[in-house]
């Protein structure tokens, strides 16, 4: 991850100086498919681990008292 994150910042520079080529500008784009896709992925592990008090009082895992909305 952190090479990824190297590039991503390393192209993100060149950006904003001299731009980017049609094929860096496509590389952009997939390191930061990849990039916010382990974020993603983190983030649910965490949401994995919390519970909270629902309004009975019970604790339950937040995924079941926050189911994701379908559509």
């Amino acid at each position: 991850m952190d090479s990824t994150l190297k590039r991503i910042n390393e192209l993100a520079k060149k950006k904003k100086t001299v731009g980017l080529t049609p094929q860096e500008q496509e590389e952009q784009k997939k390191l930061y498919k990849i990039y916010l896709g382990g974020i993603r992925s983190q983030f649910e592990a965490t949401l994995d681990n919390v519970s909270v008090k629902d309004e009975k009082g019970q604790v339950v895992p937040f995924k079941e008292a926050f189911p994701k909305k379908q559509g």
